[in-house]
């Protein structure tokens, strides 16, 4: 089953587009791009998130702390307070305070002056200082009604209590004279009774209030910026304060502790996992957001760079495919200078070299046929003609026209070889032995009026050459070069290295510059008269035969001669009668 799934994924995988250049591109472009990019994002938030979650639990407990500081200046104060008062009544020289509404003068004179003591010793923060004898009397400012005070939640518990301090908590004042409890404002309060036997107002008790407004604002901020549940509660587990939402502790929670050393109040700050990871999470959300967009933008990207890339090599394949329909006009645009321009570059060349190489070869066809048409055209009876040619020369000998004889049978030996078109390629030995028996003819017709001069060793003779190559060159020299046969002719072969250098110049009457540039175009072919032709036919069959890189150079000096020189590679018959390169 497995097997059979894997196969139905793996046939169009293989298949269709893609098999495309474009999608290899892009899916190569993506795996480099997105593998870095997710990586990246995965090491971004989790590097941020621990950074995010560290500083975020040092703000909590640097917060936490910050409370307890605050709450202990509150406290070590009215602690302060409380002794300094405790000490004054223990001095045996305030026996005489009483417990009840004075009524001496000396007995106000001690009230005033505690009541003095007792408000020196407020602060700005200071609510009031209250020192409640067991009779319900009490000294300090004239704001308050003890009868309220067991209003106080932690009052009652107190007033059971065998204990020193009592720490009554936070509470709203309404226990001052005309105030009621929706108006009044938050306290935080210490009561101390006084159980000393040696000291004054014994069994009363040492009430101090401070505002605790600004202090709940900070609680208050503080739940506000950590989102976090705080509770405040004494070493009996009594909560002093505790954040009015609902809340379940949860083992998962974050949590910030603190103990105040005053009076053992411990501060706890818990704060859901949800809550503390709320950053995290966040950060989270962002990092695959712009993963996300990232991987759009990188494979729009990659698309673009795909299709621009596939584009130009999908145009040269559309241009090869159109060469090899036969249309070699076909070329491609050159965008630009990289790797696919130069390939670009490269097939514009080819398909102009290509184009060129079958121009050439159309060429010679065409040339090669009309040689055979006009080969055709021109062919006679070669029996008919050396039979009569021998007639006459037999006739000739009879009458003792000995010249008339000789002139015959040169001009029959030239016959033969141009006739002879069994082989376009002969041996430098026969090509010169026709040239000579052509110079015979011209000697007899001009007689002994220009001079022959012939270098070549006998190991080059043995080389081929094309056939009836040289005799139309030497015809040109006596038609054109020559006034009445007068001349010199010098024929030269050479080697140089796998190559054949042949120069063959005289001291004729040369050609004029404008003939000259004309002499060798193919589009001279159709003009009158014979001034060129022969040249051109011999240039012609050089550039056939061995390529067109090789044929004829003409140099000449009008009114000095002309010198045509021939470069060639070697080659020679073998023993069966075909022809091998040397």
């Amino acid at each position: 089953m497995m097997n059979h799934i894997l196969k139905k994924l793996k046939t169009p995988l293989l298949s269709g587009s893609y098999r495309s250049i474009r999608t290899k591109l892009l899916f190569c472009f993506l795996i480099v791009t997105i593998i870095p990019l997710l990586s990246l994002g995965a090491l971004s938030y989790y590097q941020s998130a621990k950074v995010i979650n560290s500083q975020f639990g040092k703000y909590g407990d640097n917060a936490v702390a910050q409370l307890e500081q605050q709450m202990s200046s509150y406290l070590n104060r009215m602690n302060q307070t409380t002794e300094t008062i405790y000490s004054y009544l223990l001095d045996p020289a305030r026996v005489d305070l009483s417990d009840r509404v004075p009524t001496t003068y000396k007995d106000i004179m001690d009230k005033n002056d505690f009541e003095a003591l007792l408000k020196a010793l407020k602060s700005d923060r200071t609510i009031g200082i209250y020192i409640i004898t067991s009779s319900g009397y009490y000294y300090g400012e004239n704001n308050l009604d003890v009868s309220k005070l067991s209003l106080i939640p932690a009052w009652q518990a107190m007033i059971h209590s065998i204990g020193g301090k009592y720490w009554l908590g936070f509470y709203s004042q309404n226990h001052a004279m005309g105030e009621t409890m929706e108006n009044g404002i938050s306290l935080l309060g210490l009561a101390v009774p006084v159980n000393s036997p040696y000291g004054a107002l014994r069994g009363s008790k040492i009430l101090i209030e401070e505002n605790a407004e600004d202090l709940l604002h900070m609680f208050k901020l503080f739940e506000n910026d950590t989102k976090a549940h705080l509770k405040i509660d004494d070493p009996q587990g009594r909560i002093i304060y505790e954040t009015a939402t609902d809340f379940e502790p949860k083992e998962s929670d974050i949590l910030w502790t603190k103990s105040l050393a005053v009076n053992g109040w411990s501060i706890e700050a818990r704060l859901p996992a949800a809550s503390f990871y709320r950053s995290s999470d966040i950060i989270r959300s962002n990092t695959v957001i712009v993963a996300f967009g990232s991987c759009l933008l990188a494979f729009g990207l990659a698309y673009l760079f795909s299709s621009r890339f596939t584009a130009r090599i999908r145009r040269l394949k559309d241009a090869m495919q159109k060469v090899s329909f036969g249309k070699l006009h076909t070329r491609t645009q050159v965008e630009s200078h990289d790797e696919l321009g130069i390939l670009d570059t490269s097939f514009n060349n080819m398909v102009s070299g290509i184009q060129s190489l079958i121009g050439e070869v159309e060429r010679s066809e065409r040339l090669k046929k009309e040689a055979e048409l006009k080969a055709f055209h021109y062919q006679i009876n070669p029996h008919l003609l050396f039979n009569t040619l021998n007639s006459i020369q037999w006739k000739a000998r009879l009458q003792g026209a000995e010249d008339i004889r000789q002139m015959l049978y040169h001009l029959t030996m030239v016959l033969e070889g141009n006739l002879d078109i069994s082989q376009e390629l002969i041996s430098m030995e026969r090509e010169l032995r026709m040239i000579d028996h052509f110079l015979k003819i011209q000697e007899v017709r001009y007689g002994s009026t220009f001079e022959y001069e012939l270098e070549c060793e006998e190991h080059l003779k043995r080389y081929l050459i094309p056939r009836m190559t040289l005799q139309p060159l030497f015809e040109n020299i006596f038609f054109h070069g020559f006034e009445d046969g007068m001349g010199v002719i010098r024929l030269t072969v050479q080697e140089k290295g796998n190559h054949l250098l042949l120069s063959l110049s005289d001291n004729g009457a040369g050609i004029s510059p404008d003939k000259l540039k004309l002499l060798l175009l193919p589009n001279m072919t159709n003009r009158k008269g014979r001034g060129g032709l022969g040249v051109q036919n011999a240039d012609q069959k050089f550039k056939l035969h061995f390529g067109l890189q090789y044929g004829l150079t003409v140099q000449s000096i009008q009114g000095e001669g002309t010198t045509i020189i021939i470069e060639w590679p070697k080659k020679e018959d073998n023993l069966h009668g075909s022809n091998q390169n040397d």
